[in-house]
C-alpha cells in the first residue's frame, strides 16, 4: 500500500501559489463582465418591453441548462475560427485566457441577472414610493433607498457565485490554461504521476483556504451592509411617517 508523503505536499504548496493569479485573474474579470452582462439582463426581465423580457430569459435559461466545459469546448474551437472568417486574424489557441473569460462571463451574466432581479424584487415598494414622496428623484430613490438594501439581499449569493467560479473555472486546465489546476497537471505528467495523491491535496488545501477567506469576506460585508441596511429601512419609515402627518 502507498504511503502519503506528507513532506512532498508542503514542497508542492510553493510551487503551485504563483499560478494562484492567474486563477483569479479570470476570476475577476470573468465576475466584471458577468455584471455587466447580469445587469442588462436583469434590466430587461425587469423592464416592460415583452420582447428583451423573452429574450433575457430564454438566454438565460439556455446557458443555465449548458454544462461549462461544453460551452469552454464550444467556444474555444469556435472563437478562432470566427474571427478568422470575419477579421482574417489567426489567434490560434494561444489566447486561452479570453476564451474562459468569456465562457464564464456568459455563465455567470446568466445567474447573476437573476440574483439582480430577484434582490430588487425583494425590495418593498412602499420604501421607493416613500422616497418619491419626500422629493426624491428616481435615481436619488434607487441609488441611496432600493439599491443599497437590494445590493444586501444578494450578498450572499454573490459570494457563492464566486466560489461556484473558483471550482468551475479549474477546468480551465482542460484547453491549455495554466492556472493552479492546470500547473498541478503538469506536475503530475513530470512526475510521472508519482506523487499524484499529494499534488491534489496541495490543490485542496490552497482552495480551502481561498474558499474559506472569501466567505469569511462576504460574512463581514453581510453584518456592515446589514447594519447600513436596517438605517436605510428605518430612514424612509420616518420619512414615510412625517410625510403622511404632513397631509392629515
Amino acid at each position: 500500500m502507498e504511503t502519503i508523503h506528507f513532506v512532498k505536499i508542503f514542497t508542492y504548496i510553493p510551487e503551485l501559489l504563483p499560478f494562484l493569479f492567474v486563477t483569479m485573474e479570470y476570476v475577476i474579470l470573468s465576475m466584471f463582465f458577468g455584471s455587466v452582462l447580469g445587469f442588462i439582463l436583469a434590466l430587461a426581465k425587469l423592464g416592460r418591453n415583452k420582447i428583451w423580457k423573452s429574450l433575457a430569459n430564454v438566454y438565460t435559461t439556455i446557458l443555465r441548462c449548458t454544462p461549462s466545459i461544453v460551452l469552454l469546448f464550444l467556444l474555444f474551437y469556435s472563437i478562432p475560427v470566427f474571427i478568422k472568417s470575419i477579421f482574417d486574424l489567426d489567434i490560434g489557441s494561444s489566447e486561452t485566457m479570453v476564451v474562459v473569460v468569456i465562457t464564464f462571463s456568459l455563465f455567470l451574466g446568466a445567474s447573476l441577472s437573476e440574483i439582480m432581479r430577484s434582490s430588487y424584487e425583494a425590495i418593498e415598494q412602499g420604501q421607493y414610493e416613500a422616497a418619491m414622496s419626500i422629493g426624491f428623484t428616481t435615481i436619488q430613490a434607487l441609488r441611496r433607498i432600493v439599491l443599497p438594501q437590494a445590493f444586501y439581499v444578494a450578498l450572499p449569493n454573490i459570494g457563492n457565485t464566486i466560489l461556484y467560479l473558483m471550482k468551475e473555472g479549474a477546468l480551465a486546465f482542460t484547453i491549455g490554461l495554466v492556472d493552479l489546476m492546470g500547473k498541478g497537471y503538469q506536475i503530475n505528467s513530470e512526475t510521472l504521476g508519482g506523487y499524484v495523491l499529494e499534488v491534489y491535496i496541495a490543490l485542496a488545501i490552497i482552495y480551502w483556504t481561498i474558499s474559506i477567506g472569501v466567505e469569511r469576506i462576504f460574512k463581514k460585508l453581510e453584518i456592515s451592509y446589514g447594519l447600513g441596511s436596517q438605517c436605510v429601512k428605518v430612514s424612509s419609515k420616518i420619512n414615510e411617517n412625517e410625510k403622511m402627518e404632513g397631509t392629515v
